[in-house]
């Protein structure tokens, strides 16, 4: 057994008759029970849209509540296809499906490899190096398109997923942007929307025999403007709200948001990162989908100078996106996050 978890995906792992209990390795001691939570807020993303100017603004409202007490919401009404939600999961199946040597070819060799695919990452604890019960596969999908080449189902939905997305992660910045009292076009030229950076990542989450002692992914924020999630209907996810996690649950046609990393800076951290994490469980393998929507890669992310002169000074340091984003997936900091690096201290 210990070949197999060395060696092997967490899913072939997971599916092996001798497994009773799971590596050393994967050992992640955590309390992984959420109170459930009624009130997490839900955008109507039509009504953003709408003729009714107050209707629309008690959106404006509600999402600008949603970013400042929640970091998190759930998006209905987007207007993205049901059956494509549901091709894009059913076509990362398909991939972790493949033959393990299909999956290696994949294997990351740095940070900067537009196409990953690997097991059980390994993060560093303050005093051990963990792996995550989980397998993934990510690709950089915007400006530039990169999919595995199989399975063949996937660059055709992961296309028209990306495409999709990308219109309401722009709209709802724009509405963000109005929200912030930014001049009408400041976040598309100085994030350049147009050439926005999206990451796909999907991630695998076999049944684990003990999901007490493990962990899918630990409690982290996310690099970029705005995450996207969607799930195959097994709960995991799990946000922290005033100190306390909450389990997340939504309908499948839903889409689940949380502010990232860079819409704290650009905000001068009114709109703050949400801290996340996936748990697993005994019974069902969870499949999540992520869409991370962030600014141009060559665009230096501040923040907003409005605000900034609102509050008589900036809160974090300038970076260039894409060096953010590779040191982050590097983990070369080695679970210290790179807001606390970049934030400006107290004088």
């Amino acid at each position: 057994m210990a070949a197999v978890a060395q060696n092997s995906f967490v899913k072939a792992l997971a599916e092996s008759s001798t497994l009773k209990s799971i590596p050393s390795h994967f050992t992640f001691a955590t309390d992984s029970k959420g109170s459930q939570s009624d009130s997490l807020p839900i955008i109507d993303f039509s009504l953003l849209n709408s003729s009714d100017r107050h209707q629309r603004s008690q959106t404006l409202r509600h999402l600008d509540d949603a970013c400042r007490e929640w970091g998190f919401f759930i998006l209905v009404n987007h207007g993205i296809p049901e059956t494509l939600l549901k091709a894009i999961i059913e076509a990362s199946v398909e991939f972790f499906e493949l033959p393990e040597e299909e999956k290696r070819r994949y294997e990351a060799k740095s940070a900067s490899d537009p196409i990953k695919s690997g097991s059980g990452s390994l993060i560093n604890t303050a005093d051990q190096r963990v792996h995550l019960w989980r397998d993934f596969v990510k690709s950089y999908v915007h400006p530039d398109f990169n999919c595995p080449r199989r399975p063949h189902s996937l660059r055709e939905q992961l296309s028209e997923y990306s495409d999709q997305t990308r219109v309401v992660f722009r709209k709802l910045m724009h509405a963000i942007g109005e929200n912030l009292g930014l001049e009408e076009g400041f976040v598309d030229e100085a994030l350049k929307l147009d050439s926005c950076f999206q990451l796909y990542a999907a991630n695998y989450y076999p049944p684990c025999p003990e999901p007490d002692q493990a962990i899918g992914i630990p409690a982290h924020t996310d690099h970029g403007l705005l995450t996207f999630l969607i799930h195959n209907g097994v709960a995991g996810l799990q946000i922290q709200h005033n100190g306390e996690w909450f389990d997340t649950i939504s309908p499948q046609n839903a889409i689940l948001v949380n502010n990232a990393d860079h819409l704290e800076i650009l905000s001068n951290g009114r709109y703050k990162s949400v801290r996340h994490r996936a748990v697993v469980n005994t019974e069902a393998t969870r499949i999540s989908v992520v869409m991370a929507n962030g600014a141009a890669p060559d665009a230096v992310v501040a923040p907003a100078p409005q605000l900034v002169e609102q509050d008589g000074r900036p809160f974090y340091h300038p970076m260039k996106f894409i060096d953010y984003v590779e040191t982050m997936l590097s983990n070369r900091l080695l679970g210290k996050s790179n807001l606390d690096c970049i934030k400006i201290q107290d004088e």
